[in-house]
């Protein structure tokens, strides 16, 4: 059924004067905040209706009205402008990430601790996804006579690098070789189809150097391995103990994150959505049933990246994080983009 104006104005005034106040909303104080003028009885009969519908819930018999996950979700839905984000809060996500994009590798990391920063909740962030993902380069970087660093970049904009050591003297004549093995048969190739056996037959192929070369070819397997793991990055955990409506709950729900099995899945769900906002239930998992999630993508050169987003408690200020997330996502992607192509 779909509300009357009247209704959506009132239910707009509840939910954003709980997420405010942290208290039960009654007819009096709403009087003040409505843009219209309306009698006491007539406020009281709306919210009665509203809680019927099933939008407010009353959680004591004298006190005032909340919002429901059905109220919050039709707010969401249909009552906030999910890209109103003035040029003052898009210089401050912007001077948290900026400096750091030179370095991919830590473009998604300081974007995650920023955002925590600036919700006060819990940020979580995935990786660029690696479905379908390509070997584009690999780098190795002689760093003493027997070790090296080796970088590998894939298709979907994922970096990764380590340090490895060799079982003899990595020279000028290794190095070239190494290169030439990569460039034949690593270059193009899935990361799925990188394994230590494949290692093992591509090192074989230079006799004199087997050892030493199958040194470096297993670092690479490794770091594919690294490369294929979706990991969900979680940042500002501590921030959940500001929220007093989680802590009946905020240790369990900690653990729960830290853990990551259920936030991985979720993650997962949420991938091909450009947003997802879950409320309470609808995440399906007990611990998560007074906690909302705001899942935004991140695309790189046009194609899927990954997942970032925060979680808190029902009572976030979704018309403020919705927009910082999604704008955070944006930079996010525009900055890997950029510093993928330099």
């Amino acid at each position: 059924m779909e509300l009357s104006d009247r209704k959506k104005i009132i239910l707009s005034a509840i939910v954003e004067q709980y997420i405010r106040t942290g208290e039960p909303v009654g007819s009096k104080s709403l009087l003040s905040v409505l843009p219209m003028s309306l009698s006491s009885a007539t406020v009281r009969n709306e919210m009665a209706e509203l809680a019927d519908m099933g939008y407010l819930e009353q959680p004591h018999t004298s006190a005032g009205r909340i919002p429901s996950n059905k109220g919050y979700r039709y707010y969401v839905d249909n009552l906030i402008d999910h890209s109103a984000l003035d040029e003052v809060q898009k210089k401050q996500i912007e001077s948290c990430v900026l400096e750091s994009s030179k370095d991919p590798d830590k473009i998604i990391e300081h974007a995650s601790e920023a955002l925590a920063d600036i919700t006060n909740c819990a940020a979580l962030s995935t990786a660029p996804t690696v479905t379908g993902s390509t070997v584009t380069r690999i780098e190795l970087v002689p760093i003493g006579r027997r070790t090296a660093m080796l970088v590998m970049l894939t298709s979907k904009g994922l970096i990764k690098s380590r340090v490895c050591r060799a079982d003899g003297d990595i020279t000028a004549e290794v190095v070239e070789k190494f290169y030439n093995i990569a460039s034949a048969s690593l270059i193009g190739t899935s990361l799925d189809e990188i394994s230590l056996a494949t290692m093992q037959t591509l090192a074989a192929s230079v006799s004199e150097e087997i050892f030493t070369m199958f040194s470096l070819l297993a670092a690479v397997s490794e770091l594919a391995h690294d490369a294929s793991r979706s990991d969900v990055i979680l940042e500002g955990q501590s921030n959940l103990l500001n929220h007093r409506e989680l802590e009946s709950n905020t240790y369990e729900l900690m653990e729960f994150l830290r853990k990551g099995d259920a936030i991985k899945s979720l993650v997962k769900a949420a991938d091909g959505k450009d947003l997802n906002v879950l409320i309470g239930k609808e995440a399906q998992y007990k611990q998560l049933e007074k906690s909302s999630l705001i899942l935004s993508k991140y695309n790189i050169n046009g194609n899927d990246g990954g997942i970032i987003g925060v979680v808190g408690p029902t009572r976030i200020d979704y018309a403020k994080l919705i927009p910082s997330v999604k704008y955070l996502t944006e930079l996010v992607g525009k900055l890997l983009t950029q510093a993928l192509e330099e």
